[in-house]
Parts: structure tokens; C-alpha cells; sequence
């Protein structure tokens, strides 16, 4: 059985180009398409059997990706949300990762890594850029040996638990009373010790590995 998709985007011509190379996928279908998150929600009410999957631009208006994402998480946990934006900046993509997304795309994007990230959705329950799969999806069967190799401080750990959030480097100094150079050492070390580049990574660790919640 195909999996059932709604697409959420402001630009018709961008919603019904993506209705057609999406059913060109062998398994998935798209049942409607919507221009804002409120026309979704309304949308969501009216039928019986809701979509497997959300493809939700993060720009759209009156309720936006953020807004709409988090209303998804709350009200219908069971669908997964998979943002599509132009916009690849940390505090974007942490933002809908706080909020429920299980995804996130670039818009110019080619449809066989479209066709990809879906069918990583459907069978693993995560899709992110290759930067964060690896975190997501790796596994260790034997986490004292890897703590051990780890070495993470209570410090580290601390700072980890704030990746997540919405905080500056500098308002995270602040919380963790101790300064911002500080702040990067941490940073620094932990992208060291896990092979990372960029917050966004730290904060996926950070969510797989109990350091911090949604």
C-alpha cells in the first residue's frame, strides 16, 4: 500500500509540481495539497484517514511551517512531518526539529533525493542531510564502551542539553555562568570527539542520546 503524503506550500505551481513527481514515486500517492498551515488544519478535521507524511514548507503565511509543525507534534504525533525550505541556517532547522519535524529538505533538491528522504521517513522514522543521518541511525551495542571512548563532561553534557535550544553561544554562557569562549571550547571539543561540524549535529546527538528533549 502507498504511503499518503499532503503537501503544504504557499506556491500552487510549487504544490502541484511536487504532486506530480511525487506520484511518479512507486510508493507513495499524494491526497491534497493545501496553502498555509490553518487551510491544513481545517483540512486535517474534515477526513477520517489522515496522510502518513507532511511535506511542510517552512515559509508558508497566516501559520507558518514552525507554528503549523508544532501543532502536528501536539495534536496528530502519528504523522511525520517533513520540512522543505530554502532556507538551511541552524536556528531554521533546530527550530522544526524542536517542534516535531522527523525531516528537512532544501527546496532545489533533485526528486531522487526527494524520492530518498521519503522512503527514509517511511521505514526509519528520520530523515535528515547526510551531515545527520549518521548520527540518527547509528548504533552501538555496547554504550559503556562508548562513553568511555567519549569521555563527555557533566560541562559537555550541560552544554548539549542547550544545543538544542533556541539560545545564542552567548546567552548559553550565560545560563552556564562561565563565558562564551568557554562555551565554544565545548563546542569545539564535542564536534572533535564526535566527528561533527555544526550545531545542528551536536543538537540531533543530543536528542538521540537522552542529553536533551523536544
Amino acid at each position: 500500500m502507498k504511503k499518503t503524503i499532503f503537501v503544504v506550500d504557499d506556491h500552487l505551481l510549487v504544490a502541484k509540481a511536487l504532486k506530480v513527481i511525487i506520484n511518479s514515486f512507486s510508493g507513495f500517492t499524494v491526497i491534497d495539497i493545501a496553502e498555509n498551515g490553518k487551510i491544513l488544519t481545517e483540512k486535517l478535521e474534515k477526513i477520517t484517514e489522515k496522510p502518513d507524511i507532511i511535506l511542510l514548507d517552512v515559509s508558508v503565511p497566516i501559520m507558518d511551517g514552525f507554528e503549523t509543525a508544532q501543532f502536528l507534534n501536539k495534536k496528530h504525533p502519528e504523522i511525520k512531518v517533513l520540512a522543505l525550505s530554502i532556507q538551511e541556517d541552524d536556528k531554521s532547522v533546530l527550530k522544526m526539529i524542536k517542534y516535531g519535524a522527523k525531516g528537512y529538505m532544501l527546496k532545489d533538491t533533485h526528486p531522487k533525493d526527494l524520492e530518498n528522504a521519503l522512503v527514509c521517513l517511511s521505514n526509519n522514522g528520520f530523515y535528515y542531510p547526510e551531515w545527520a543521518s549518521k548520527i540518527i541511525f547509528s548504533t552501538n551495542d555496547d554504550e559503556e564502551k562508548e562513553d568511555k571512548e567519549l569521555k563527555i563532561s557533566d560541562r559537555e553534557k550541560e552544554f548539549l542539553y542547550y544545543t538544542v535550544t533556541e539560545l545564542s553561544y552567548k546567552e548559553i554562557a550565560e545560563k552556564m555562568y562561565c563565558s562564551p569562549r568557554t562555551v565554544e571550547s565545548y563546542r569545539d571539543q564535542l564536534c572533535d570527539k564526535l566527528g561533527l561540524k555544526t550545531r545542528v549535529g551536536l543538537a540531533i546527538f543530543a536528542l538521540k542520546n537522552g542529553f536533551a528533549e523536544l
